[in-house]
Formats: C-alpha cells, sequence, structure tokens
C-alpha cells in the first residue's frame, strides 16, 4: 500500500507513527531504536537534532518526517548541501511519495514548484525565506549534512532558515555534529517547540580500528585474505588513487571466475574515453576509481559494480563522506593529513569520521574495519628494526630512513586521538549580501528592524554581529545611490523612522537560478550582430557567468606559457624578462574588456551583482575554435582525471546556452552550435542530459541495470550530426593550414589517406596559394556541401584560399553505420585537391 494512504485522518501522532513503523518494517527496514526515539519527537512535533553515526539510517527518518509533515497538510523541504544528493533524494522521495507530491528546485532546474515535497539546496530555501520570512509557505524543513552550517562559504545558508522560519519543525541530521547545545536551545526558543537531540547511538554495524605497518600492498593482501572487502582505499588526490589502482594491478584481486562475472555484468557499456580504457582494464580486475573527476557513467557504473560485490578494492578520494552509495565494509586510510588549497595539515576529528563512518554498512556487513596506514618511513623503519632482532649491534647500524622534505607529521597517536575526538563544534559563518537584503526589502514591512533583528540573532559572536550591521549600512547605501531602494514616512506614524521600499521589481526566482543571467542578457544586447563572431561572443557571455572549472582553466594556463616561453626564446629574450612577462599570460578571456565595463555599467542600476563574481573564459568556445572532439579536448590539455569536471562543465554550459540566451537572438550559427554542444554531452556521457529530460517529465525509478544503456545514436539527430561532420572536417582544415601533413596522415592513414598522401595534395596546394583561411568564414556551413545517402554521406570541405577561388577541396565520405556504433561522425577523406 502507498505510504500516504496510511496517513492518519484526523491526525493522531501514535497512529502515524505506528503506521510508519509498520510500513519499514514490511519493506525489510525494522526502526532502530534511535530512529524510534527521532520519529515519536517528529510526530509529537518536536523540532530534532540527529547526529548519529553513519549507517544508522538517517534517510529513513527523514521520509517518517516528511510523512508526519503531509498527514498534517503541512509543506515539507528536504534540503542537501550539493546538487546530486538534491537529485538523487527527488527520485527516491518520487518513488514512495509518488510524482505528484515531489518536487525539485536545485537553481539551475525546477521540476513542479508547487509540490508538497520539495528537494531544494540549502541556498534556495534560505533565499526563500529571506525573501518571505514567516509567510514562507513550509511547514517542517528537513536538512542533510548540516554540518556544512561550519563551512566558511556557504554557511550562512545553513543558519538563515534557522533564524526566519519560526513556524517551522526542523529536523537536522548529520553524522559529525560535535556539540549543538547552543544552536538546540536557540532554536527551541524560536520556534516555541522542544529540540530534542538523538546522539550517542550505537553504530548498528560496530567498527574496529587497526594501524597497519606493512606495506600498502601488503596491507590490502591481508585485509582481501580476511575476508574484509569491499576495501575503499583513500587517497587525498584523484592523482594518488589512480596510481594505486594501477599499482594493484599486479596483485591477484580476483579469481578467474570473478573476472567472468564482472565482465557479463559490464557487458556492452561503452567505455568511450581514454581514461575510459584504463577503467575498463581495471573494473575487470574487481579494481574500482571513485572520484568526483570521473564521468557520471564510470562513477555508477563502479557503484553498481561495488553493490553487486564484483569490485572487491575501490581507489578513490575523501569525497566518499558525502553522498557515495557504495557499500564499503573496509575503509583504509593512505594518510591522516591533507592539502587544504593552502597547506598540509592534520584532518579534522569531523573529516575522520565522516571517511571513517563509511565503513560497515547496514544490510550488507555485520562489522566494518577503519585501517590507518602508518607513513612509508615509519613502516620501513620497524621493518629494519624487526629484521635487526635484539642484536644491539646491528640496531645501532642501522640507517633509518627520514620524513620526506615538507612531511607533516602524523602516526598512530594521532590515529587514536583521531578516533576518541568528538567532531568539533560548529562555528557560525553568517554573511550580509546585496542580495539578501534585497530579498528583505522586497517582503515588505520594516526592513530595517527585519535586517537588525536577523544580524543579533544570528549565532555570530558581538563583535562579527557589529561587522556584519556595518556591511549591511554599506550595502544599503548603494543601492539608495542606484536608484534601486528609497525610503518613505510611515503614513500610519508621521514620527516613526521611514520605511524602505524597492523601486524595481524582482523577478519571482531572484537569486534562486543564475544570478548573473539578467546581465547575460544586458551584455548580449552589446555585441554586433553582423559580427561574423556573434554566436561565439554570445557563448562567451554566457561561459563568463559560469563557474569556473578551475583544472581546465590551469592546464590552459599552463599550456599557454609552454607556447609563450617557446616564443620568447626564439625571439632571445633572456631568462628574467621572459618570467616577468609570463605574469601576464593566463587562460583565454574573450571579450574581457566589454564584459568587465559592461558590468561596472550594470552595477550602478543593479549593485547586487557585485555579490557574484564575473569570471571570462573560454572552453565551449575554445574547443568549438579547434574544431575537436570531448576525447580530442581532454587529450590535447591533459584533462583524463578530471573528465567529470569536464562534461559537467560542458552539460551546464548547454543548459545556460539554451534557457539564457533570446530565441530571436539564437540564428543558424549559433543553433548549430547548441545542437553540437547537446550531442558532445549525450555521447560521451547520455545520462546527464537524460536525467535532465527526466527530471522535467519524472517517472518512478525502476531497477537500475548494472550497465546504463549506451545513448542516443549519433546519426539521430541530423542537425548535430552535420555539425560533427563540419568540425571533423574543419579540424583538417586547421591542421593544413598549418602544413602538418603528419598529423593529418594520423587521422586519415587508416582510410588509405596517409602522411605522403596530404603532403603531395598540400605541397601542390602551396604552389598556388600562400595560405589557408581558417576564420569564422572559413568554417561555415557555406563551405560544406553534404550529400546525404541513406548508408553514406558524401562531403567537400571548400578550402579559403586567399584569392577567393574556393577551387580546392578535400573530399570525404562519412559512413553512418560506423558512426552510429562509435558515437562520433566517422569521415573517411579520400582526395584533396582542385575542384
Amino acid at each position: 500500500m502507498p505510504l500516504l494512504d496510511l496517513a492518519p485522518s484526523p491526525w493522531d501522532p501514535d497512529a502515524a507513527f505506528d503506521a510508519f513503523a509498520a510500513w519499514s518494517a514490511e519493506r525489510g527496514l525494522p526502526l532502530y531504536p534511535a530512529q524510534e526515539e527521532a520519529l515519536i519527537e517528529v510526530v509529537s512535533g518536536s523540532n530534532v537534532i540527529l547526529s548519529t553515526p553513519t549507517g544508522t539510517g538517517k534517510s529513513l527518518v527523514a521520509v517518517g518526517a516528511h510523512f508526519a509533515a503531509l498527514a498534517q497538510g503541512k509543506r515539507t523541504f528536504y534540503t542537501a548541501p550539493i546538487k546530486a544528493l538534491v537529485s538523487e533524494k527527488f527520485f527516491q522521495l518520487v518513488d514512495v511519495f509518488g510524482a505528484e507530491n515531489v518536487g525539485m528546485v536545485t537553481g539551475d532546474s525546477s521540476v513542479n514548484a508547487d509540490a508538497a515535497i520539495i528537494c531544494c539546496t540549502a541556498e534556495i530555501l534560505a533565499n526563500l525565506a529571506l525573501r518571505n520570512g514567516e509567510k514562507t509557505d513550509v511547514g517542517q524543513v528537513v536538512m542533510d549534512e548540516f554540518h556544512f552550517y561550519a563551512d566558511p562559504q556557504r554557511g550562512w545558508a545553513w543558519q538563515v532558515p534557522l533564524l526566519t522560519l519560526p513556524q517551522a519543525q526542523f529536523v537536522l541530521m548529520s553524522a559529525t555534529l560535535g556539540d549543538v547545545t547552543r544552536i538546540a536551545d536557540d532554536l527551541s526558543r524560536r520556534t516555541g517547540r522542544e529540540t530534542a537531540q538523538v546522539t550517542g547511538v550505537l553504530r548498528p554495524v560496530p567498527l574496529t580500528y587497526e594501524y597497519a605497518m606493512t606495506p600498502v600492498h601488503e596491507t590490502i593482501e591481508e585485509l582481501l585474505s580476511t575476508q574484509r572487502s569491499p576495501v575503499y582505499i583513500v587517497h587525498f588526490s584523484q592523482a594518488a588513487a589512480l596510481e594505486r589502482a594501477q599499482a594493484l594491478t599486479s596483485a591477484k584481486i580476483t579469481t578467474r571466475e570473478q573476472r567472468d562475472e564482472i565482465a557479463r555484468a559490464i557487458g556492452d557499456f561503452r567505455f568511450t574515453t581514454r581514461f575510459g580504457q584504463t577503467l575498463s582494464r581495471l573494473v575487470r580486475q574487481g579494481i574500482g576509481v571513485h572520484h568526483a573527476g570521473l564521468l557520471p557513467k564510470y562513477r555508477r557504473l563502479v557503484e553498481q559494480l561495488a553493490q553487486q560485490g564484483l569490485l572487491r578494492v575501490i581507489c578513490g578520494t575523501d569525497t566518499l563522506g558525502v553522498g557515495i552509495n557504495v557499500p564499503i565494509r573496509t575503509v583504509l586510510l593512505t594518510g591522516l593529513t591533507k592539502f587544504d588549497g593552502s597547506r598540509m595539515r592534520h584532518l579534522t576529528a569531523r573529516e575522520f569520521h565522516q571517511i571513517a563512518g563509511r565503513a560497515g554498512r547496514a544490510g550488507y556487513d555485520t562489522a566494518g574495519t577503519v585501517v590507518a596506514q602508518a607513513p612509508e618511513h615509519e613502516a620501513e623503519n620497524a621493518k629494519m628494526l624487526a629484521k635487526a632482532g635484539d642484536d644491539p649491534k646491528q640496531r645501532r647500524k642501522l640507517v633509518r630512513k627520514k620524513a620526506p622534505e615538507g612531511f607533516v607529521s602524523w602516526g598512530k597517536p594521532s590515529f587514536e586521538k583521531l578516533i576518541e575526538a568528538e567532531p568539533e563544534p560548529l562555528q557560525s559563518q553568517m554573511r550580509i549580501s546585496h542580495s539578501m537584503l534585497l530579498n528583505i526589502i522586497g517582503r515588505g514591512g520594516d526592513a530595517f528592524t527585519a535586517v537588525r533583528e536577523l544580524i543579533e540573532s544570528s549565532h555570530e559572536p558581538r563583535a562579527k554581529q557589529l561587522e556584519l550591521k556595518r556591511r549591511a549600512l554599506a550595502i544599503y547605501r548603494t543601492l539608495r545611490t542606484a536608484g534601486i531602494v528609497e525610503q518613505h514616512p510611515d503614513p500610519r506614524d508621521p514620527d516613526a523612522p521611514p520605511r524602505i521600499r524597492l523601486t524595481v521589481d524582482l523577478q519571482p526566482n531572484f537569486a534562486l537560478n543564475q544570478p548573473l543571467s539578467p546581465f547575460a542578457l544586458a551584455a548580449i544586447d552589446l555585441l554586433d550582430p553582423a559580427s561574423p563572431t556573434h554566436p561565439l561572443d554570445v557563448v562567451s557571455v554566457i561561459e563568463a557567468t559560469l563557474d569556473d572549472p578551475r583544472p581546465i582553466l590551469s592546464q590552459q594556463q599552463f599550456l599557454a606559457r609552454g607556447e609563450a616561453v617557446a616564443a620568447m626564446k626564439a625571439e632571445g629574450i633572456e631568462y628574467e624578462a621572459r618570467m616577468e612577462l609570463l605574469e601576464d599570460v593566463t587562460h583565454p578571456k574573450p571579450l574581457e574588456e566589454l564584459l568587465t565595463e559592461a558590468l561596472a555599467m550594470f552595477a550602478e542600476s543593479q549593485p547586487w551583482v557585485r555579490d557574484f563574481e564575473l569570471s571570462p573564459k573560454s572552453v565551449v568556445r575554445d574547443m568549438w575554435e579547434r574544431a575537436m572532439t570531448f576525447a580530442d579536448y581532454v587529450q590535447h590539455y591533459g584533462l583524463s582525471r578530471s573528465e567529470g569536471l569536464v562534461l559537467r562543465y560542458l552539460s551546464d554550459a548547454f543548459r545556460a546556452i539554451r534557457q539564457t540566451v533570446p530565441d530571436e537572438v539564437k540564428g543558424e550559427e549559433l543553433l548549430d552550435l547548441i545542437e553540437w554542444l547537446g550531442e558532445v554531452v549525450r555521447q560521451v556521457d547520455s545520462s546527464l542530459l537524460d536525467e535532465w529530460e527526466e527530471l522535467m517529465h519524472p517517472t518512478a525509478p525502476g531497477e537500475a541495470p548494472v550497465a546504463p544503456p549506451p545513448p542516443p545514436s549519433v546519426v539521430a539527430n541530423p542537425r548535430a550530426f552535420r555539425v560533427l561532420v563540419r568540425n571533423e572536417l574543419f579540424r583538417r582544415v586547421q591542421l593544413a593550414a598549418l602544413d602538418k601533413h603528419e598529423e593529418l596522415g594520423e587521422l586519415d592513414a587508416s582510410s588509405g589517406f596517409d602522411a605522403d598522401a596530404w603532403g603531395e595534395a598540400l605541397d601542390a596546394y602551396y604552389d598556388e596559394h600562400g595560405s589557408i583561411g581558417t576564420g569564422a568564414d572559413a568554417r561555415s556551413s557555406r563551405m560544406l556541401v553534404i550529400d546525404e545517402g541513406p548508408e553514406v554521406w558524401e562531403a567537400q570541405q571548400i578550402l579559403a584560399d586567399p584569392a577567393g577561388d574556393h577551387d580546392w577541396r578535400i573530399w570525404a565520405t562519412i559512413d553512418l553505420a560506423a558512426s552510429a556504433e562509435e558515437g562520433r561522425a566517422v569521415v573517411r577523406v579520400t582526395r584533396v585537391g582542385r575542384l
């Protein structure tokens, strides 16, 4: 029976609890004592702070809380720190409560936004609460991963709802909260509800802790031989995780029968990228890799194989602390220190327990193990001492290995201290911004008092509150200067302080979606529609409003500086001068000057945009201008460990361009580019766009196969496929313009047009012309003639010669069947010459 059909009417707390407990037990999930305690408090109307170890079923308590809210006719919100978790919870709740009762808002997507249950990021709820205050239509808030309250950049979003929604019941959940007495007391005072703390619970799957002095590979072999797999080996960099996985291929991880079973489960899964070929080899030996840089389809494949017990070892990063969906019996930490972006430091107690808590999953294991690997030099020294035995002469002769330079010392005492340590108390991270003030002013009423009360009631110390007040006053003055707000006397009380009101209407979704989208629209109006680069300039405007994909930009800068050094050496510039000049070499920033000036002008009337960073960059544009495939681009910049990040950025850019750019701006060239970008994303990993479409038209999820289905045929979208063909041929034009016949031969040797053939053709061309054009006109659709047959397309790429004769061409065939099989345009050059 559907859960909602069990809701008691009229409302009865005892009946609601009994109904939910019975429903859960029928599904093989009888409630643990901590779950019972939390849910009894929820149905009784209390706030609940649920701080219990990983594996104690906090997600089920969240479902019970939503059930209780809906049974009372209340609207309930579920918040999580990252969009992936919000999306995952959305589908889970759809499965339980039905698609009509569940919605989602994540900032770049909105599905069934008026539903009774809303899954969203914390920032979404915070902005709604600021905009509407006590009038916000929310009767209950379930906040997952509440330890993000202490995040320096985002913690404000976890605090604002506590301060501004006194009508709501709160359920705050995390495995690592520490002492939250102050937060609990404050929450009770604001909401008028008791706040129950459910904590100190024994794990249903107990953990044991070990400190390993053996080399890592020996430690892993021992864990496997004692049936303590799957083992998740935690590293603090993606490179180290992959290096470890490759090193393990020499060990015997699986039997022949297990490898055969893995092969059957994988089936015809398409490993489309260079890293995919590496991963294919690893998983077939029972070794997984899992980190944020993987393509979603690879990450899910690893998770599905692990859930079926087919992977005995998984090498990954510490990102497993948030949302990894993998049953792990043993967590092996390769170190107890990490680089946090500025320095090497010890793990905090919260970080340690977030990671360690993933060992031993309820429903899978009866016990879990957490192993800390001793530093390599410490393990080697111990091994030498053991070999020397009790012989004092031998022990004196030993030359002990020193710690590597820069090593931050840790050892067994550090491990034992972390095991016993409670997570650090959460520290308030309140802030004030332009958009926060505008949302408060936009709700009407006494905005001055509302802002003052928000700051004074925050969990910050007095000195920080004074700083926030000064910040709020400074922001208010910029809003007054810009004419966005004005003061007016209170008509009911002329002696009262003046009221503040907006002079403009805020859009309903202000600060919820892409915050710089209004600026992007204004900047697009500044572009010249007649310019041949107009489509790419529009793309550059949108890219400047997206979050920076830092690994890509870093590699772009690295290559740009390498090219600059080579050029400066050729010019004879001295070393010191070269180093000084290199400071100005960075990643590509199209339209930087225009956009910077435009933002300054826009901010005069819309100063809230100063809360957000404009960042000119070129990823989509760079990939288009280089006429590269996804695999080409990843290889060119050495981004194989960050494929997932590259694809996520391309997917975000695709949605932003498609949604933000007005239809009247989308000429044929820009429409071609949009179709191309969507097809690139879809062919690399269709799950990103398929997820998006499923969110727009949700259906209850069924059993997911181990290997996701392949993407739609690349030839099924003729417009996008034409662009893929065009890019393949234009890539050859670019190489021909540089007279790189060897590289051209590498592309076309398999079709019979090798480097010698290209060399002869280019020699003949350059006997007549001095150059080949590669500008916007040269790559336009007018320079490509395609005869589209049912099985094979015939194409002629016209070369842009300086005389404008357009009588030299590249002839090629496009095999549709081969293209469909490989997920790309399979172009075979047959001739290069004069018409």
